[in-house]
């Protein structure tokens, strides 16, 4: 049997949806929704994402712009479904629906979700790239040292970066989703440290995971920071532009960092991922255990837990194992 002091990356992810998780293993995903009758709906589909096959998708760097984008895009169509559930059935499609139904073909949601997706990047964009480089701007009549107007706009950038993930965290609204945030870290930790799918195992495993999101998000800020100190123009209007040039190129790298965190334990990678790691002590909280079972079901319909604790940890599960028990009490998670 092989070491199980550290974690394997098992290559699975997912994200929380509105009383639920998404999974997602390759090309398969899996939306697994706790119903408002208590029941849980299971969804399992195909996404190839942005170009398929394409092998531009396979070169380092390059590939974290097209994953960024198709996690971007799945993402919001998940969201979507999930919301479906909790729709008001009386609620009348609108003039806008019928229009671009009309228009379209029947894709006015294809094509509300694309705007939608659109517009939150281009608000990312003003909020955490372009917001601090002008707040920073109206500094330079009095700082005349362009590398100390560069660190305090750095600065503007990681203060608006955590006024944001501390102000979401305080929304009583966000507060079940981020449970299933941390139930959907929990289930991809408990198999990674090569522990049954269970509920009692799931619960007490960690809530933090290195490849999450929100630390994905910390190295966007971090990566920014430094490429914008060391690569400079005079012209303001150059200054933006190639701010926003260079969106693609931090996005590469920061994914690359993220995908290295999440398949090494050494210590600089455990230096680098904390900061990310600390912050997701906000964006996920603990789930219930009715939680735990809806993020179980949704790694089951698209992962086979099974064979991957069997070829990476090197023994077979017994039925018996999987009879879950109910925690005496609450502990901490490991």
């Amino acid at each position: 049997m092989r070491n199980r002091k550290f974690s394997r990356s098992s290559g699975i992810g997912g994200q929380a949806v509105l009383e639920g998780v998404m999974m997602k293993n390759k090309d398969d995903y899996a939306i697994a929704i706790r119903k408002p009758n208590g029941e849980i709906e299971v969804e399992v589909d195909v996404f190839h994402g942005t170009l398929p096959g394409s092998k531009l998708k396979k070169i380092p760097f390059v590939r974290g712009i097209f994953n960024f984008i198709d996690s971007m895009t799945l993402g919001m169509k998940s969201i979507n479904y999930s919301a479906s559930f909790y729709e008001d059935e009386d609620a009348k499609e609108t003039g806008l629906d019928k229009a671009l139904n009309k228009v379209s073909g029947g894709r006015a949601e294809s094509i509300l979700m694309g705007i939608t997706t659109v517009f939150s990047v281009a608000l990312a964009i003003g909020i955490f790239i372009l917001l601090p480089f002008f707040l920073s701007s109206m500094l330079k009549q009095y700082v005349r040292n362009d590398s100390l107007l560069a660190i305090i706009e750095g600065g503007i950038r990681i203060i608006i970066f955590l006024a944001y993930v501390v102000g979401i965290s305080l929304m009583k609204d966000i507060h079940r989703l981020y449970q299933y945030h941390g139930a959907e870290h929990k289930c991809i930790n408990c198999i990674e440290k090569g522990r049954p799918l269970t509920v009692h195992n799931v619960m007490r495993s960690s809530r933090i995971h290195k490849r999450c999101g929100t630390s994905f998000m910390f190295f966007v800020v971090f990566v920014s920071i430094i490429l914008f100190f060391f690569i400079r123009v005079e012209n303001p209007v150059y200054r933006v532009l190639l701010r926003i040039a260079l969106i693609p190129v931090i996005a590469g790298i920061s994914y690359e960092i993220i995908r290295l965190a999440g398949r090494s334990d050494n210590i600089l990678i455990k230096i680098i991922s904390a900061p990310g790691m600390m912050l997701q002590r906000l964006t996920t909280k603990e789930p219930d255990r009715s939680m735990a079972e809806v993020a179980i079901k949704s790694v089951e319909a698209v992962f086979d837990w099974k064979a991957y604790l069997k070829d990476t940890f090197g023994y077979e599960i017994d039925d018996s194992w999987l009879v879950d028990e109910e925690p005496e009490a609450d502990s901490e998670p490991t």
